[in-house]
């Protein structure tokens, strides 16, 4: 370990964010820059436990007290080879996973756990940086082909294993950009995407083949794929958004969150968006039903849009400001959680049930009613608890419920799970031989962190499928 006595010495501490009057006024990540010798403190707070109950936490398996030590020591390079060692992209989890391994840091049972995910984003930086993340291309190729459907953390995850086990992997995207979720669901002030691009560009240099504005499907059928390719990988994601089916629903006004969030992230690339589809908060009495993460990115662009006001609704009730006593260590805290986005303003709404909108004559939403309802798990309604919310926008942000239905899950007539994903077996593999499935299509939504870890799983699966076994990493 890199300090006996560093967890006694220092204590918890991250990046500060940029001030609120700044960062609302750009689109830029609201993170500042973290000195290295705050860093190596941090580091050397990493107990290095006879059981490093982090590993739990990470879907990804981290080695977490390792390179935690090398960071300590200013070993940058060996950090960096072993974060890589688990984890194809860690600049991504860096920024974007809530960090289920710091919930399970034994350091967390009595004290504030380390910051794994602040040294996490460093050492991969720091690797970019200096340099020292370059193409790997495979010393040979195994004469097998392998597709990829959609372009997200699981399929992109996926596509560099197999790459690098020598099969010729191409990438279908049916969007003009690759990233899937990364490019269009995660806004830039948390996640800008040249760290994406920086990414891409080496695995495009290691001979993975990328096709966008290909909807597998429809330009290219589904009987093409699995004639034209040794193996198939679907990535689709989670897309299919819940909905709710109220009275009002139809007005004007109403959208999904990842439909508002996705146009922002056109236009940060430089896109226009024409009037009539045009989805924004400017000048608006914005209602967010939704309190999660979603919900939290859409409150974000918001502020940067410049609504007029912003409501956040939860219909759950408000959790406890420390872990609630159901969730003990080491598993992942039911407790009140503050993003950047809500230290930029906006009302936060707990225990709160949207009843129906209404509108005005033209057809637009102007209200959102609601009662308050009590505490799980009955959640019934407060007596005579009734309000409205003065709203121009309203925002769904209430979670997917598995893949769009697309022509090509029509295709290939894979079986679906009863909540609608694809259905695999052990091996990742769909009821239809030679189809696999990783990701949120297979699991439902999730993080970024478990769409890796399953990309890369499911990229170990196929390879033995296609060769007899795997020297790939479950």
């Amino acid at each position: 370990m890199g300090k006996a006595t560093g967890f006694l010495e220092y204590t918890r501490e991250t990046p500060a964010r940029r001030p609120v009057i700044e960062r609302v006024n750009d689109w830029f990540e609201v993170y500042q820059d973290f000195e290295e010798d705050k860093l190596k403190k941090q580091a050397a707070r990493c107990m290095d436990c006879g059981v490093p109950f982090c590993h739990t936490g990470c879907p990804v398996n981290n080695l977490i007290p390792d390179w935690n030590d090398m960071v300590f020591r200013g070993r940058w390079r060996e950090a960096a080879r072993t974060l890589h060692a688990t984890n194809n992209f860690p600049e991504f989890t860096g920024r974007i996973c809530p960090a289920p391994c710091e919930a399970a840091c034994v350091l967390g049972i009595n004290d504030k756990p380390v910051s794994i995910k602040v040294v996490e984003q460093n050492i991969i930086d720091h690797a970019f940086l200096k340099g020292w993340v370059e193409p790997e291309p495979p010393p040979v190729r195994t004469g097998k082909r392998v597709a990829i459907v959609g372009s997200g953390p699981a399929g992109l995850a996926a596509a560099q294993q197999l790459n690098r086990a020598g099969h010729r992997v191409t990438v279908l995207e049916r969007q003009d950009r690759l990233g899937g979720l990364l490019r269009y669901g995660i806004p830039d002030f948390k996640l800008e995407k040249p760290v994406v691009e920086r990414r891409l560009e080496q695995l495009a240099a290691e001979g993975i083949e990328f096709r966008t504005n290909c909807h597998a499907g429809i330009d290219i059928k589904g009987d093409e794929l699995m004639k034209e390719y040794d193996a198939v990988l679907l990535g689709l994601g989670a897309e299919h958004p819940r909905d709710v089916p109220l009275p009002g629903r139809e007005l004007k006004g109403i959208h999904y969150a990842m439909d508002y969030l996705t146009q922002q992230n056109k236009r940060c690339a430089g896109d226009r968006i024409t009037a009539s589809d045009e989805i924004t908060a400017t000048g608006k009495r914005v209602v967010i039903i939704g309190g999660g993460d979603t919900g939290a990115d859409c409150l974000g662009t918001a502020h940067r849009q410049k609504a007029l006001s912003v409501h956040q609704l939860q219909i759950h009730a408000m959790p406890p400001e420390d872990r609630h006593h159901t969730t003990p260590w080491p598993l992942w805290p039911l407790q009140l959680r503050v993003e950047a986005a809500h230290e930029e303003g906006g009302a936060r709404e707990w225990s709160v049930l949207t009843t129906h909108f209404s509108g005005d004559e033209a057809g637009n939403v102007r209200r959102l009613h609601c009662v308050r309802v009590g505490p799980k798990p009955a959640m019934e309604r407060v007596p005579d608890s009734e309000f409205y919310l003065d709203a121009d926008l309203v925002l769904i942000a209430i979670g997917f419920s598995g893949p769009a239905r697309s022509p090509l899950m029509e295709q290939i007539p894979m079986q679906l799970d009863a909540r609608g994903n694809v259905h695999t077996d052990a091996s990742f593999m769909t009821s239809v031989p030679g189809v696999f499935s990783a990701g949120d299509a297979r699991r439902g939504q999730s993080l970024v962190v478990w769409a890796i870890a399953e990309g890369r799983k499911a990229a170990h699966h196929i390879d033995k499928f296609l060769m007899g076994s795997s020297q790939l990493p479950v």
